[in-house]
Parts: structure tokens; sequence; C-alpha cells
């Protein structure tokens, strides 16, 4: 094996958080010798380059949990990466809105967690004062979110692979990871372009972080569960109904945030989304089957478990996959005046969420460190407006290693 071929530090995962986890170690730890690996054609290309582009600001997320601490450090980070690097974003602010009384101890659980995450200008709203932000909306009350935002996240990963080529760090697309294997002095990764080594390896795969763990001789303890999220455009002459983000007040017992509106940074209104069981881990059609994932799925114990417990709600989420009119519905519940006429099907997204044996949803981040490897095995939203946050964590926990 040439000398050409022996990194430091070998990344594979080409999304958000892999590219802003390269970035992190080229500034703590210059001249390191790096090389990121992507099975696809492009950056970006799943989880990141499928999102809303919402920037999160850490409002939902338990105070001291890792999603709490990372969004919130993550989100002034990337505004200010943004910033630096002139890739256009908006600080808009979002409106969360009860529809019902029955709502509103959920949305002070909000209001107190938002609070302890440090929002400063979290602004409580009676329904005079949500429809003066939002006159479209539906609302008994509401919380004002100044720190919500909205930017391109595809752009925002490749300026971050950029500066990594810039200071020598390689990055090879179309390169896919068949195993690793550690050795006497680091791991020796097996791929589609031949086999290289590195004293270290990052497993930052999104949808398949976990297959991927088990390709390194790991046991993740998890499963990627694949849900597919559906999105509807709001025609160009209604765009007006929304002026911020309008969001419901979640169900406090899932990881999704419930159908909301959300303006795109490119003059977009989307509406969605859903949250369905996706039969393939890159599935953003219902076309699109993959036998190995669907397998994958159901022999998964924790399926069952997590199917059992949450069965009524997954037929409704079906059924609007499937039915328009119970789409728009939900779209009614929080702006009445939408149409079925003023929306089109648009995109979708598929969320690598973890599940654990017992059926239980891994709610928060999940790095795991081992000898000579970190795998991050949970890293769905807020990561990407974490992920310079999380970049620096990954990174401290290589530096230890390399250190060690």
């Amino acid at each position: 094996m040439s000398s050409s071929q022996i990194y430091d530090v070998a990344l594979v995962g080409g999304g958000i958080v892999g590219c802003a986890t390269a970035l992190a170690l080229t500034e703590t730890h210059p001249g390191l010798k790096l090389i990121l690996l992507e099975k696809e054609a492009r950056l970006a290309a799943h989880q990141t380059g499928h999102n809303s582009g919402v920037i999160h600001a850490g409002l939902y997320y338990k105070p001291g949990s890792l999603k709490a601490k990372n969004c919130t450090a993550g989100r002034e980070a990337l505004y200010a990466f943004c910033a630096e690097h002139s890739i256009p974003f908006e600080r808009c602010g979002k409106v969360v809105v009860a529809v019902d009384e029955r709502e509103l101890p959920a949305l002070d659980e909000l209001e107190r967690r938002g609070r302890a995450n440090g929002l400063d200008g979290l602004t409580r709203l009676d329904a005079a004062q949500v429809r003066e932000r939002e006159p479209h909306a539906a609302a008994v009350a509401g919380l004002f979110v100044p720190q919500t935002g909205i930017v391109d996240y595809t752009r925002v990963t490749e300026t971050m692979a950029e500066l990594v080529r810039q200071v020598g760090g390689e990055i090879r697309l179309g390169t896919q990871l068949h195993k690793a294997q550690g050795t006497a002095d680091g791991v020796r990764l097996t791929t589609t372009a031949g086999e290289l080594k590195a004293r270290l390896l990052v497993n930052c795969c999104g949808l398949h972080c976990d297959r991927v763990a088990r390709r390194c001789g790991v046991e993740p303890g998890v499963r990627i569960v694949p849900f597919r999220g559906e999105y509807y455009e709001v025609r160009p002459e209604r765009r007006d109904l929304v002026r911020h983000l309008i969001y419901p007040v979640p169900d406090p017992t899932l990881p999704f945030l419930g159908v909301h509106f959300t303006r795109m940074i490119d003059g977009t209104l989307e509406a969605g989304p859903n949250a369905v069981l996706a039969w393939k881990r890159e599935g953003y059609h219902w076309s699109d089957i993959s036998p190995l994932d669907v397998a994958d799925t159901l022999v998964f114990p924790g399926f069952w478990r997590l199917a059992g417990s949450f069965w009524r709600i997954g037929l409704a989420e079906y059924r609007r996959s499937f039915s328009k009119s119970a789409f728009v519905a939900s779209l009614q519940r929080l702006v009445p005046e939408v149409a079925a006429a003023d929306v089109a099907r648009g995109g979708a997204g598929v969320r690598a969420q973890a599940v654990g044996r017992d059926g239980k949803l891994v709610d928060d981040f999940r790095i795991v460190t081992t000898e000579r490897m970190v795998h991050v095995l949970n890293a769905p939203s807020p990561a990407a407006t974490a992920s310079l946050s999380i970049g620096k964590v990954i990174a401290g926990e290589v530096g230890k290693l390399l250190n060690g």
C-alpha cells in the first residue's frame, strides 16, 4: 500500500454532518491528512439535500440534551458561517400555534423548554397577537420564536467541503465503503475504488450508519427505520397566506413536528411533511422499494414494538399520504383559508430514525466511540442546524483517539 493511500482520518458520508466534521478536524488539527468518502456522485444527496431548509431555534429539545446544546450553539455558528461566506439566509422567525385549548399545556411546556434553552425574545401570544403576525392562522394562543431561519443546506455543505479542499483535505465522490477492519496501527478500508488505510475512521452515514457500523465490526445497538416526509408546494399566488413559518404544537410522544408551513430561501412555500414508513432507505417516492431495506425493517423486533405503540398514528399518516383532501384538512387546522386548489404535490425527504430493540425511538443524538472509530448513530433533525457544533463534538472525540 502506497503512502499516498494512508490517511490520519477517513470520514464516510458526505452529508452536512460529515462535511462539518471534516471542517472541524482541519481547524483543530492543521495538517491532518484527511479523506472524506461519499458513495453518491455529489455531496448532500440524501437527508441534507431533501430537508425543508429550516434553521431550528432549539425550542423542542429537552434542556441539557445533546440536541438542545448543539442546536443552540450550532444555530448561531451557522448564521455566522453563512454571513462570512455570503450564503443567503433569512432569520425570519416562526409562530407555533395552539388551535384549541387542549394544546395549551403542551404550548406551556414548549415555552418552558425554549426559555431553558436560552431563547431570548421568545414571546407568548394571545389569539389577537397571533393574528397580527399571521393574519390567516387559526389559533387560541401561540409562541413567536425569533431565532428560527431558513437556508439552503446543500449550498452550506458544498461551502464546507470547499474549505476542506482548500487546506488539503481530500473528498472522493462515487466511493462506497464495503467494509473496514482494524489493524495493528489503524483501520483498513475496502471500498468500490480499492483499499486505503487510515489511523481512524468516522462514520457519518445517516440513513446507512447502522449498516456501516456493522461493516466495521461494531454492533450499533439500534436499527435505522426510514420515515418518508412528503410535502406539498403552495401555489405562488397564495404564498401571502404565510408571513413567517407556521408550526403546530407537536405531539410530545413523537419526534416529528407535524405538518407545517415553511417558507424556503428560494421564495417558495412548502406545506408538510407527513411521516410514513419508507420501503427504501433512500425512497423518496411510493414506487421506491428495496427488498433488502424492507426485510431489514420487518425482521427487527424493535420495529414491531414501535408499530404496536403507534399503529393508529401510522394509519392516519398513510391516509394523508394517499389522500390530498386529508393532507389539506391537516393544513387547514393551521390556516383555514388554504384550499386543495392552492397546493400541488412537491418533494419528499427521508428521516434516518434510530430505533432500539425495545421499540423506543432514540430521542437524542447518539455518538459511539470505539478504539479506532467514531460512529454517529442518530443524527436526525436538528442535525443540519447543529452541524457545525456536532462537527466539533465529533472532532473532539477523534482528537482524543489521535492523542491517545
